[in-house]
C-alpha cells in the first residue's frame, strides 16, 4: 500500500463522502472510591466496594462534564442524549496507584481508596438513536464530533486514496492505516509532521501537500482495508513506533493500540478545567474500503 511517498492535504468545500464511517463516542475520567472494613467485611470485599464506587463516580462524573462543557440546544435531544450515557458502560482503564491504597481512619477502621481512569461509553442503541435525529458537526457547543471518510469505497491498484476529516470543535487525531495484510500504520503523526491538532469547523485532507511526503497509492496485497481515527480535545497517550520512510510502524500490538491511546493527558484539557473535573472526551472512528487490482 505504501510504494510511493510523496506528498498531499488542503483544505476542500464538499461535505460529504460516499464511504463514510462508524464512529465509537466515549467520556475518560479520573474517579474515586472508598470503602471501610467495618466488623464483617473482608478486606477483599473492601476494595470491590471501593472500586464499584469509583465507577459510578466516574458515571457521574462524566455525566457532570458533557452538561458543564457542552450544550445541545434541543432539550428533547439533549435529555436523550445524556440518557445515553446514563445507561452506558463504566471500563476501568487504567488504576492510579498512587492515588490508591490503603489508610486508617479513626472513626472508621481500616479504609480503601482507590483511583482509577475510566471510559464511560454510552448505551449503543440509545446513542445511535439520538445520532440519527441530529447532526451537530458544524456545532461548537455540541459534544465532540470527528467525521472520517474517503471519496469511494473501492480503489484500483494504481489509484490514489484520499482522506477527509472533519471535527466540530479543535481536536488533537491519531489517524492509522490498517492493510489486507494485517500490517498497521500510523500515517499522522509522522516522521515529517509531527503536528497533529486540528481545528473546529474545517474539512481536512491527507496527505497534505508540503506537509507529509507520501501518497497512499494502492499496491499489492490487495483486499480489505481499513482507517482509524482516535481524537479527543486532550493530547492522546503514546503508543510504540518505528519510523519506516515517511510513516510509521506500529510496533504496538493491535489489540492495546485503542487502549494505549485512550490514556489521554486530560491533566491539560481546558474543557475539564472548566469544571474541576479530570475528564476529557474520545472519539474512535473507522473506515472499511476494498483495494483490488
Amino acid at each position: 500500500m505504501f510504494k510511493k511517498f510523496a506528498c498531499l492535504l488542503s483544505l476542500i468545500v464538499i461535505l460529504t463522502g460516499p464511504n463514510s464511517a462508524s464512529a465509537g463516542q466515549s467520556v475518560i475520567v479520573i474517579a474515586e472510591g472508598y470503602s471501610c472494613m467495618g466488623v464483617d467485611k473482608s478486606r477483599r470485599d473492601t476494595e470491590k466496594e471501593a472500586r464499584n464506587e469509583a465507577k459510578r463516580n466516574g458515571m457521574e462524573n462524566a455525566i457532570t462534564y458533557l452538561k458543564s462543557t457542552t450544550q445541545i440546544k434541543d432539550f428533547k435531544l439533549e435529555k436523550d442524549f445524556i440518557a445515553a450515557y446514563s445507561q452506558g458502560k463504566v471500563t476501568i482503564l487504567e488504576e492510579i496507584k498512587e492515588k490508591t491504597g490503603w489508610y486508617r481512619d479513626e472513626a472508621m477502621g481500616d479504609c480503601f481508596r482507590y483511583t482509577a481512569k475510566v471510559e464511560v461509553v454510552p448505551a449503543e442503541d440509545a446513542f445511535l438513536s439520538w445520532k440519527e435525529k441530529t447532526d451537530l458537526l458544524d456545532d461548537p457547543s455540541a459534544p465532540l464530533q470527528v467525521r472520517l471518510w474517503t471519496e469511494k469505497k473501492e480503489y484500483r491498484a494504481g489509484e490514489l486514496i484520499k482522506i477527509f476529516i472533519k471535527g466540530n470543535r479543535p481536536f488533537f487525531a491519531r489517524i492509522l492505516y490498517k492493510d489486507a495484510s494485517g500490517n498497521m500504520m500510523q500515517i499522522l503523526p509522522n516522521p515529517y509532521r509531527q503536528d497533529n491538532y486540528f481545528q473546529g469547523g474545517i474539512i481536512y485532507e491527507l496527505p497534505q501537500e508540503n506537509r507529509d511526503r507520501f501518497q497512499l497509492e494502492v499496491t499489492p496485497p490487495f483486499g480489505e482495508e481499513e482507517i482509524i481515527i482516535h481524537a479527543s480535545p486532550s493530547p492522546l497517550g503514546d503508543i510504540e513506533l518505528e519510523a519506516t520512510g515517511s510513516i510509521y510502524q506500529v510496533k504496538t500490538k493491535e489489540k492495546d493500540v485503542g487502549l494505549k491511546s485512550r490514556g489521554l493527558k486530560i491533566v491539560h484539557s481546558p474543557e475539564a478545567k472548566k469544571v474541576g473535573i479530570g475528564a476529557a472526551e474520545f472519539v474512535e472512528t473507522k473506515v472499511k474500503l476494498s483495494t483490488k487490482r
